[in-house]
């Protein structure tokens, strides 16, 4: 029997060993979602620490409780391991590791390449490899593909190869991972045959396409499409500014319109996993074409510049009070990139912090989510107690991420000022509260006193 055909039937009665490389947002909640359907799931990560809490039965991800981990590795169908060397035994293999940005701001492809040597160096059986992590047009063929031929290896016949674009939305109530239309794409038919028939085990709809590039491009076009309008609307939020004009009434507007319309937000900046990253990955790739994207370039140049605007409002709201940004105290709202997570990677707040403190600033902040993160210097900052009258001490508060939990009510009767970045404060009318794409109006001259 060939090694399609076998794999073809160990899928069908779900007796594939299946290995799921890099535990985190993405890999840990695919990892549970294939155990759940009957297979036999090893979750291979290097963070010790994650495994020890996965081998409990904990986990570490709010979108993935306890319960759904505990029975499945009591039962031992979730194998969670450090070692690599289980990769001997794995029919399958999904590999979801980290894909950054160098400093350089060019795509770092080491975790993929590091787990493709630990494949080429244990791998036997002929497995389906299906590449998640996100990343530019022809990775799958130039790491993997390419890597493994030059072993002797034939893709299609020997082993078999797909790319799947990962859409995780972290603490999206309406899709997780079984309803969310999964593109995929295989180097070969077969590849493409074997790698729709496994994920349509635990996946609702799968959405199959001409090749890994189609499916690695899909990506990336959706998030550069969010990135493109989110700085359009942030451009628009300052020019709305600029002309007095409030910027959120426009979009609430312009929505009421049901065609041919669909509202983005301004924001303090843009954050996660993909949206900063993923038009970077596209641009980098475009340009060993000799293809420059304007688009990508002014859309990143515009977002990556908000921090510095809402530090530049803040400081213009301070002057207001007769305060100078330098030793004002300013407490930020919210550091996890979007409401209602813990995760804070890429988030807007973190630079909005270090703008803060290098303008000399007194800056602390609160997340009932993200309790801690770490500085650009790598020192761990904590976040503040929930102490309202403690807060009457604070010259200003800047509101990052609309978390759910704030009693928005309560924070505007504060009395401290309040610069709103996300249209949280809705609806609420003080004359402390100034917003992100509506304009400041200038102080009232007054005469001076004639005292006699």
């Amino acid at each position: 029997m060939d090694r399609f055909t076998a794999l073809q039937q160990k899928i069908e009665n779900k007796t594939a060993k299946v290995g799921v490389i890099g535990l985190g947002y993405v890999g840990l909640p695919l990892a549970v979602e294939i155990a759940r359907h009957g297979f036999t799931v090893f979750g291979i990560d290097l963070d010790l620490k994650k495994i020890e809490t996965l081998q409990r039965g904990e986990s570490y991800i709010g979108d993935v409780p306890n319960e759904s981990v505990r029975p499945l590795v009591e039962e031992g169908r979730f194998i969670p391991t450090a070692d690599y060397r289980v990769l001997k035994e794995l029919d399958a293999i999904s590999i979801c590791v980290p894909t950054p940005l160098s400093e350089n701001q060019d795509p770092d492809t080491s975790y993929i390449s590091r787990v493709v040597d630990q494949i080429k160096h244990y791998v036997q059986n002929g497995p389906l490899i299906t590449l998640e992590s996100t990343t530019y047009p022809g990775t799958t063929e130039e790491l993997i593909q390419w890597e493994l031929e030059k072993m002797g290896y034939r893709v299609g016949v020997d082993f078999f190869l797909c790319f799947s674009p990962e859409r995780v939305d972290p603490g999206n109530n309406r899709f997780q991972t079984t309803n969310t239309p999964k593109v995929i794409g295989g180097t070969t038919e077969k590849c493409l045959e074997l790698g729709v028939k496994l994920y349509s085990n635990f996946i609702e709809n799968i959405v199959p396409v001409s090749s890994t590039k189609v499916a690695e491009m899909s990506k990336l076009l959706e998030n550069t499409f969010r990135s493109v309008n989110i700085a359009f609307i942030n451009e628009m939020a300052l020019m709305c500014e600029r002309m007095g004009i409030d910027v959120w009434e426009v979009i609430k507007a312009s929505s009421t319109k049901p065609f041919g319309f669909m509202p983005f937000y301004p924001g303090p900046g843009i954050g996660g996993h993909c949206i900063p990253l993923d038009p970077m990955y596209l641009s980098w790739k475009a340009k060993g074409y000799r293809f420059f994207s304007k688009f990508i370039d002014l859309a990143q140049s515009i977002n990556n510049g908000m921090p510095d605007y809402v530090v530049y409002k803040a400081s213009v709201i301070l002057n207001r009070y007769a305060k100078s940004l330098r030793n004002s105290r300013v407490l930020l709202l919210g550091m996890a990139y979007k409401p209602d997570i813990d995760d804070v990677r890429e988030s807007p707040g973190l630079q909005v912090y270090e703008l803060f403190k290098d303008a000399g600033a007194f800056v602390d902040y609160y997340d009932p989510h993200a309790v801690t993160f770490k500085d650009k210097h790598g020192q761990e900052v904590k976040s503040v107690e929930y102490d309202i009258r403690e807060w009457k001490k604070y010259d200003i508060m800047v509101l990052i991420t609309n978390h759910s939990a704030f009693n928005y009510r309560e924070l505007a009767d504060l009395g401290v000022a309040i610069l709103d970045t996300r249209n949280a404060f809705d609806g609420i009318h003080v004359p402390h509260l100034y917003k992100l794409g509506t304009s400041i109006a200038p102080v009232e001259a007054k005469e001076p006193s004639m005292a006699i």
